[in-house]
């Protein structure tokens, strides 16, 4: 069991956007590593990060990412999930405000997106 620290990481979802450097995985990573971070926690419903489908379905993917964030010497410490994870049991009074948190397929429809939150949930027990 490690006993020590191995260094700071980062919440990426706080930075993303559409402009570099926080546009792509590879650019927000080397950002990162330029600030001394050791490891980067990936949200896994920014899909410029991330396309967590599949990267549970195909470990070439997702060895892919693992190879973008350790080229720039960082560690990936979590696939973030909390956003969904929280989908999975909504009670009626707040569906609506919840529906922001999944995809507009499912909004409106608390059956499918519980069921759309379990499969992402899945998916990332799988991809990590």
């Amino acid at each position: 069991m490690a006993t020590t620290i191995k260094g700071p990481a980062i919440f990426l979802a706080q930075f993303a956007g559409d402009k570099a450097p926080f546009d792509t995985l590879d650019n927000i990573c080397r950002w990162a590593a330029g600030l001394g971070y050791k490891g980067v926690q990936i949200p896994t419903w920014v899909s410029s990060f991330i396309d967590l489908e599949k990267a549970a379905n195909s470990k070439t993917y997702a060895d892919e990412i693992k190879g973008i964030v350790n080229s720039h010497g960082l560690e990936i410490t979590e696939l973030s999930t909390h956003l969904q994870g929280q989908l999975v049991a909504v009670h009626p009074a707040y569906d609506t405000a919840f529906d922001g948190f999944a995809p507009a397929s499912v909004h409106g429809n608390p059956k499918a997106r519980q069921e759309w939150a379990v499969q992402t949930m899945l998916n990332a027990a799988k991809a990590s």
